[in-house]
């Protein structure tokens, strides 16, 4: 998940140190609606780091002005909730920034019907802002600490249309496919073959690809069971680990590059 200077060191060092249809969810009411400490901080967010920073889909505004992010990180972080920053979450991952979360789900163009699976749970934060656009969202997290931590945050807010479990992402989650929609929110070097099969034909696939320190955020449709896209922005997200990092591991040591693979 994307880093930002305010906390550079810290999270530099966790990095080194990371080995029956639901009702439409958009009319969930807004968590913790009433004594919110931090309404007025959300509400500040989404003007200064989402509206000015060109994010325009209303009901991705309002997601953000609902889902309440300091839920989703350690008690000693909660002040920097709403800034535009990372905040490590443990196990050598962060939470990722309001903007770049917000602008992965603008270009995943969700819809109310949709059904989405989500790559890299982490705090899941990101899991609940689809959970309040889409009908529902299967998100899988390989490190199981934060799996539980993020399943528990979820239950309490009452996400009851978003289903998560441990494990490597890699492998999609092949009894709730095929998919409307894929988010990835952790780079692999080559997009992981199980993803493109479990898209539905149509369906849109929003990943971060690339090497450590040299990555995009891509955009693909399927079409013709072929992605079609490309790059749209830069981006620095934490690799993905388990199978796509031994995968990456193993072409370096035959030689290979480790540029961008698109099956």
């Amino acid at each position: 998940m994307p880093m930002r200077s305010m906390l550079a060191a810290t999270l530099a060092a966790a990095v080194l140190g990371m080995a029956a249809p639901l009702p439409c969810p958009a009319a969930q009411e807004a968590p913790e609606a009433e004594d919110d400490p931090f309404a007025a901080a959300r509400a500040r967010m989404v003007q200064r780091h989402l509206v000015e920073r060109g994010i325009k889909d209303e009901r991705v505004l309002e997601a953000f002005r609902t889902v309440p992010r300091h839920r989703f990180v350690p008690e000693e972080y909660q002040r920097l909730s709403y800034e535009d920053e990372s905040i490590p979450i443990g196990e050598g991952q962060t939470i990722t920034p309001p903007f770049d979360v917000a602008f992965m789900t603008e270009v995943l163009e969700p819809k109310e019907t949709d059904t989405v699976y989500e790559v890299g749970t982490g705090s899941g934060y990101q899991a609940s802002i689809l959970g309040q656009l889409v009908a529902e969202v299967y998100s899988v997290e390989i490190h199981e600490p934060l799996a539980a931590r993020a399943a528990e945050v979820i239950r309490d807010l009452g996400y009851d249309n978003i289903h998560s479990r441990p494990g490597d992402g890699y492998l999609g989650w092949p009894e709730a496919a095929p998919f409307d929609k894929i988010i990835v929110t952790c780079a692999p070097e080559a997009i992981p073959p199980p993803l493109v099969e479990q898209l539905k034909e149509g369906g849109r696939m929003v990943i971060p690809i690339g090497s450590r320190f040299d990555q995009k955020v891509y955009v693909f449709d399927k079409k013709g069971g072929q992605l079609e896209g490309g790059p749209v922005r830069p981006t620095l997200f934490v690799p993905m680990t388990g199978k796509a990092q031994r995968e990456a591991a193993e072409r370096r040591a035959k030689g290979d590059a480790p540029e961008p693979r698109v099956p």
